[in-house]
Formats: structure tokens, C-alpha cells, sequence
């Protein structure tokens, strides 16, 4: 067979950048002087920051730090099959790595992260990168435990299970993950070339310039200052005068599960014109939206009601160096507006007083991450045990309640007055669920649920990002709905989506969303449009696209040490046919991270359309060897062997990549047919035929396929049945008008041959060759009757 018929389409899964960069990154145009000129002047606000969480985000691990935070030796703690032990002597802090009783390595500790829950540490390595060692201490538990280990995640459905990862992992690297939300005014230095970091920063911690901007220029103007004169201008951001999305955004920038889009941020800007954010696409959430990993705060707290029905913000409950300002009176900033509460407490809670439960019991309960984390929930939403019955997500009921069944709390529940409250979440977090399984049958709802003005704006962004893995170009018109949308990020999620789906009506959206007021918006129209044949635009449209694509390759070259970036780049190559830029970028992305799958996918497909099989195998393989049941990298593979006669391994690869996705991988199904027919195995290769056919029902060459072998295996009757069936849906398949036409013609029915054709003539899109071959046929016919 053919090239054509054998290579797969190149697998552009959606990856977003990176969740790494956040907070406010050096301004050029100011000077970054550090906390402790601040103190001259704001002496009581520096002695509150001083010792916040904020300002102890990054430490350094000396004797100072020793004596104020008093942490044990560690014993023996087995990682990865050696023993990991650390030590404080009287300045210092190491860390021992044996086999057995034979010492390994000794590292050197420098810095500490956190504190409030947990104690993360960091060792220097090599290409200047600070590593997080494998032990991290419970503040809370008063223990030290294994922190690879603690972030497998526990998944309730289907999914591979999770593993650990190598503590020496890059995503383990403070200069890569946890950088700018536990330092302040720091630049990586990255040098591509040689993959070395030469990082710098102004000081460790949260600072007052990362919420307020450079201060040099302030202290200038107040030290210059005449007895009694006033200044013009602070020289800063006061963040005194921001609104309630300043406020958010500001804070957003590390409490959040994000993507940095620009090479900075300062606060003040929005949120989404620098980032983007992961939603309930992401396992690392129940289907119903609560937390399984730690995701930040943003995305929950954004499905917060209380937020859009009042001007409550971040720092309504907490001080900018994130104090909680309500911690001797929890209900004061709930009591604002539903001060009714404090006159039927013991009916809204179902608890006598005594139980001592304030709003943040029910409404904001505490979950625990990776086994040491805690983070109160932001959505405010009340208690779900149903939704524990059905996905298994916490509730608050549940946790209290520890010997007691979430059905238990659900009777409770469902009792109360407003007891069906529960509803409608469970009936989008059921959608939720389904579309991440690639289950279809309610996708019609799935549309309702976007269109629909009232649909929280995370469920619809949800939904939107997860139809990219719909098949059927029906979702076009609901995504050009969403473009219209006023939640900046559904926008660009739909914008996203309508990649390649090229015709005038997805080109005018896109061209209108390439000129969005938000950059996300910008940029994943941009992303998307940049599919689309050049042809198809005027020069001024062009020049629409040329604007929004600058700020699209901005996005993707703001972290040039971050291998998703690299591989957005090779996409980004490849849809404008640039094939060896597009090789470069995913060879680029592999360097940085081998363990990184979808560009070794995508340069395999590149690799073998440029005559280079070999290379082309040797990467599938590879993802292969990561991943054994991956499902783009088997059938890439079995299409690969195919294509070289190599049926035996082209038959293994293609039914690992069915068995990772029987439902859905017609392809796969299509083309064993194929292969088990060549080594006459007729029964099975019917069988093969009728899964694809079962999968992709309307699709004519599998119809083609399974009529042609069951005609051999002597099932015509099954064969022309089938062959009917198609042509009722597309009477135009002239493959399939062709063959069903010669079956008759052998039986001598040479009525329905010349019905067929004319009938096949009546098809709307038919060229003016094939109309002429059609006639030619008909009249033939005709003429020997």
C-alpha cells in the first residue's frame, strides 16, 4: 500500500506552556532595590511581612535558620532502591545517599522552601541548576517522608496508574518549576546552547517590590522631598486602588495551575493578557471540580459564586503577605452578606453550636495533597456527598464524619429543604466525566451546557478544551457561539478548538478573535487560524494574522528552557509547512526533556514524510519504551512497518495501539483487516473490518474495506447490505457506487448497476470528470441491453 494509506496525521495534542513562571519578573525600567530599603518608612508593615509565609517562601539554610526552626535529622529513607538520609551539624545541612552501608554521595544543602505545611529543600547540581532533594519534612505530621512518592496521584477512573517520579526529574529543578513563587525578581539566564542556567535573583522570598513594582524611583522621590511638600506621584504600584480583578490577578500569578503567554508580569495587568490556566480538562481534578492534586486556588476559587455577586476578592481575606485577616472571627468576611446566618446557625448546619462549626467548616473544608499539603477549598461550594458516591471527590460531611458513609451523608442532605441542590452540578460533572472518557452519546448536552449564558464559566471552558477531542466538525458552530462569550477564557479555549476546521464562516471568527482585547484570546486564535492555507486571506487580513502570530511565537519563546514550548514551536513550524524548522524544535524539545512524548510523535510522522524511516521508527520506540501502551506512538508504528512490509511488527503495533483504544481507533481496527487478509485469514480480517465500521459508521472506506472481505469470505449478501447502507448516507462515494455496481453487473442485474450510477449522478459536489464517467457508464450500459 501507499504512503497515504498507511501514515497517520501528525498528533497535535493540546499542550499548554508551562506552569512555572509566576509573579512579577525584573522591569527594565525600574530599579529593584530589595526589602530592606522599605524599612526606613514602613517599619510596622516590614515587621508583619518579615516573618509571613510570603516573605520565608525561600531560605537560606544556615545557622540561623537551624536555630529558629529546630528540624530533626532524618532516619534512613529508601528512594529509588538507595537510602537517603539528611543531617544538620552546627551551620550546615547535608544530605547522605548510601547502597547498603556504602555512602554513596554526600550533597550539600543550601536553601529551604516553605514551612506553612512543608519543608522543601535544595541541593546544587550541574548546568547550575538547584535541585529539590528526595526528602521533604511534615511541619505538621513533625516527619520526614519520601517526596517523589507523595505526588503519585490516586485516580478513581480508568486512567494508567500514576508512578513517581525520579527525584532527579526536571520537573524536580527549582530553575524550572517552582522558581518565581518562592523568589523574588529572578532571571533564569538560560542558555539554550549548552542547557546551563546562571540564575540570579534580588533576594529570597516574596518581597514588597513583587506586589508592588521596581521601588527605586519611590525612594527617590520621598528622599528628595522638601519639609512639608507633598509628592506628585508614589513612584510604584499602590495596590491601594486596585480593583477586585487587579486584586485576583495579582494574586493569581502564583496561586494558580498556569501557563505564563509573556516574559513577564507586572501586577496590576491582567491576568489573562500573561497567562493561562488548566481547568477540569485536567485529572489532576474530579470530574465535579474539587481538587485531586494541588491546582492553587485560582481555578476553584473562579467557580466561587460569592465573586461574581459581590466585590469579595483576595484581600477581603487576607493581607498582602497572605495573613488571614478573619482568623480570631472565621464567619466575619461570610457575615457581610449572609449576616441571616447568625440567627438560624443550628438549622442551616444541622449541628448544635457547641460543634463549634463556622462557614469555613462546610463551605471552605481543608484537603490534604500528596499526603502532607493542606489547602482550603475556594469554591465555596457547599457539601456533595453524591458527587463522593459518584467520582469519588471529597466532601465536608465525609471528612468530619470519618466513620460514616458518604450514602449516610447524602440521606442528611437530600432531607434538607434545599435538598436537590446538589443537581446540577452532578449533571455537568457526569459530562465532564464522559468527555474525558471520549464518550459522545450526550454530546448534544455537552453543546447545551456552552451555549447556555447561565453555565459556570470553568464548566464551559471544561467542556470546550475537552470537545478538541471530538471528531465531528459539528462542534464548529457551538466553539464560533463560545467566541462570543464574555468570559475571556472560554474565548480562547473556542478559538483554540477551531483549528483546522477551515471554512469562510471559522475564518471570519477567527479573524474577529485575532483582534480579541485579551491577548490569550490573541494568541489562540492565532494558533488556530495559522492552520488555515494562506491563499485563503486579503493582504489586510494577513496582516490581522501577523500581528496576533507575533505575540503566538512570544508565547512560545518567553521560557526557552521549557521543552512544551519547543514542541509549540515545532507545530507552529509545521503548520506553515516549514518541515525542518519543525524538526528542529521537536529534536529541540527532546533534548531538554527526553521523557517528553508528543515531539518524538510528531517528528516520527515528519521524519518518514522526509525518507527518513529509520529515524522516524527510532523515535516511536522510544516513546514506546516510556510508554507501552501509547496509542499515537503504536499506530504510528504499525502504519510505519506496514508501509515497509514489516507485517508481523506492523500487526503487534497496531493491536497494542486497539487495545489502548477499542473504542475509538478505527484506523488501527482498519488496517489489521488488511494484514490478517494478506495471510488469508478471511474470518478475522471481517472481524477487524466490522470493529472499525462499528467505530466510524459513516465513514466509506471502512464500508469498502469490510464489503470487500466479506465478499471474499462468501458473506455477499452481508457485503451488499453494507455497500446499500453507505451509499444511502453518501450516494456520491463513487469507490462504493463502483463496487456494489460490479456485484450487480456479475449477478446480471444490470438494472441496479445503471440505477447506482445514475443515482450516484443526483450527488452534490461531484466533479466534471467524474459526472463524465458516470454517463459514459450509464450510456454503455445502456447500449449492450
Amino acid at each position: 500500500m501507499n504512503r497515504q494509506n498507511w501514515i497517520v496525521g501528525v498528533i497535535t495534542v493540546f499542550t499548554l506552556f508551562s506552569c512555572t513562571q509566576r509573579g512579577a519578573q525584573p522591569n527594565p525600567d525600574g530599579e529593584f532595590v530589595g526589602s530592606q530599603s522599605c524599612k526606613e518608612c514602613h517599619e510596622k508593615f516590614y515587621e508583619l511581612w518579615s516573618p509571613s509565609y510570603h516573605a520565608q517562601a525561600m531560605m537560606p539554610v544556615n545557622a540561623e535558620f537551624m536555630a529558629k526552626h529546630r528540624l530533626p535529622n532524618s532516619e534512613p529513607i529508601a528512594v529509588e532502591g538507595n537510602l537517603f538520609q539528611v543531617e544538620f551539624k552546627d551551620s550546615t545541612m547535608v544530605m547522605y545517599e548510601r547502597k547498603g552501608k556504602e555512602l554513596v554521595t554526600t550533597y550539600d544543602i543550601l536553601w529551604a522552601m516553605g514551612g506553612h505545611n512543608v519543608y522543601c529543600f535544595l541541593t546544587p547540581f550541574e548546568k547550575g541548576k538547584l535541585q529539590n532533594i528526595p526528602l521533604a519534612y511534615d511541619a505538621n505530621a513533625k516527619k520526614w517522608f519520601n517526596y517523589p512518592e507523595s505526588g503519585v496521584r490516586h485516580f478513581n477512573d480508568n486512567s494508567p496508574a500514576d508512578e513517581a517520579l525520579p527525584w532527579k526529574d526536571d520537573q524536580f529543578a527549582f530553575n524550572t518549576g517552582c522558581y518565581s513563587c518562592h523568589i523574588s525578581q529572578l532571571s533564569t539566564n538560560f542558555d539554550l546552547e549548552t542547557d546551563t542556567y546562571h540564575t540570579t535573583w534580588k533576594e529570597p522570598g516574596i518581597n514588597c517590590e513583587t506586589c508592588h513594582g521596581p521601588a527605586g524611583e519611590h525612594i527617590r522621590i520621598f528622599k528628595n522631598l522638601k519639609e512639608g511638600e507633598k509628592a506628585k506621584e508614589l513612584g510604584l504600584i499602590s495596590t491601594s486602588v486596585f480593583t477586585k480583578e487587579q486584586n485576583n490577578d495579582a494574586c493569581a500569578t502564583c496561586h494558580s495551575k498556569m501557563q505564563p503567554i509573556t516574559p513577564s508580569y507586572m501586577p496590576g495587568d491582567k491576568f489573562f493578557d500573561n497567562y493561562n490556566v488548566t481547568t477540569l480538562e485536567d485529572r489532576d481534578f474530579y470530574p465535579d471540580g474539587r481538587d485531586l492534586g494541588e491546582n492553587y486556588t485560582l481555578t476553584g476559587w473562579m467557580m466561587n459564586s460569592c465573586t461574581e455577586k459581590s466585590e469579595l476578592h483576595c484581600v477581603s481575606c487576607h493581607t498582602s503577605s497572605g495573613r488571614d485577616r478573619n482568623k480570631d472571627n472565621p464567619n466575619q468576611a461570610c457575615l457581610k452578606c449572609h449576616n441571616n446566618r447568625n440567627e438560624d446557625l443550628e438549622a442551616h448546619t444541622g449541628h448544635k453550636a457547641e460543634a463549634g462549626l463556622t462557614c469555613l467548616s462546610c463551605h471552605m473544608p481543608k484537603r490534604e495533597f500528596v499526603g502532607h499539603f493542606l489547602r482550603s477549598d475556594h469554591s465555596f461550594r457547599p457539601p456533595m456527598p453524591e458527587a463522593t458516591i459518584r467520582f469519588g471527590s471529597p466532601n465536608a460531611c465525609n471528612q468530619c464524619h470519618k466513620d460514616k458513609s458518604p450514602e449516610w451523608a447524602n440521606k442528611i442532605v437530600k432531607a434538607r429543604p434545599n435538598g436537590n441542590y446538589q443537581e446540577e452540578t452532578l449533571k455537568w460533572a457526569q459530562l465532564i466525566k464522559e468527555a474525558r472518557e471520549l464518550e459522545w452519546k450526550n454530546v448534544d448536552k455537552m453543546f447545551a451546557l456552552i451555549r447556555n449564558p447561565e453555565t459556570d464559566d470553568v464548566v464551559a471552558n471544561s467542556l470546550v478544551r475537552l470537545l478538541n477531542n471530538y471528531p465531528d466538525e459539528s462542534k464548529a458552530a457551538v466553539l464560533m457561539d463560545a467566541l462570543g462569550n464574555p468570559s475571556e477564557l472560554v474565548r480562547s479555549s473556542a478559538a483554540y478548538g477551531l483549528g483546522g476546521i477551515v471554512s469562510d464562516e471559522t475564518k471570519n471568527a477567527l479573524l474577529k478573535a485575532c483582534q480579541d482585547d485579551i491577548r490569550l484570546v490573541r494568541i489562540q486564535a492565532a494558533n488556530a487560524i495559522l492552520t488555515f492555507p494562506e491563499d485563503l486571506f486579503s493582504a489586510d487580513q494577513k496582516n490581522i494574522i501577523a500581528a496576533a502570530e507575533k505575540e503566538y511565537v512570544t508565547s512560545m519563546t518567553s521560557r526557552l528552557d521549557n521543552w512544551s514550548n519547543h514542541y509549540n514551536l515545532g507545530l507552529y513550524h509545521q503548520n506553515k509547512g516549514d518541515v525542518q524548522s519543525a524538526l528542529g524544535a521537536y529534536e529541540t524539545a527532546t533534548r531538554l526533556y527526553p521523557e517528553s512524548i508528543l515531539p518524538l510523535i510528531n517528528s516520527s510522522v515528519l521524519y518518514s514524510y522526509v525518507g527518513n524511516p529509520a529515524k522516524a521508527e527510532e523515535n516511536l520506540r522510544n516513546v514506546i519504551k516510556f510508554d507501552p501502551r501509547n496509542e499515537a506512538a503504536n499506530l504510528n508504528l504499525g502504519l510505519l512497518m506496514a508501509e515497509q512490509g514489516r507485517m508481523d511488527e506492523a500487526e503487534q503495533a497496531l493491536k497494542a495501539a486497539l487495545e489502548a483504544n477499542p473504542a475509538g481507533q478505527a484506523v488501527a481496527a482498519k488496517n489489521l483487516s488488511v494484514i490478517v487478509a494478506q495471510r488469508g485469514d478471511l474470518k478475522q480480517a471481517v472481524e477487524y473490518a466490522e470493529k472499525a465500521h462499528k467505530i466510524s459508521p459513516e465513514d466509506g472506506s471502512i464500508v469498502y474495506t469490510l464489503a470487500f472481505y466479506q465478499l471474499q469470505n462468501g458473506q455477499k449478501a452481508a457485503a451488499v447490505n453494507n455497500l446499500k447502507k453507505a451509499l444511502a448516507l453518501n450516494p456520491g462515494d463513487l469507490r462504493n457506487v463502483q463496487f456494489l455496481a460490479d456485484i450487480y453487473l456479475k449477478d446480471g442485474n444490470k438494472s441496479g448497476a445503471i440505477k447506482l450510477y445514475s443515482d450516484a449522478l443526483k450527488a452534490e459536489g461531484l466533479s466534471g470528470q467524474d459526472r463524465a464517467a458516470l454517463q459514459q457508464a450509464i450510456s454503455a450500459l445502456q447500449q449492450n441491453s
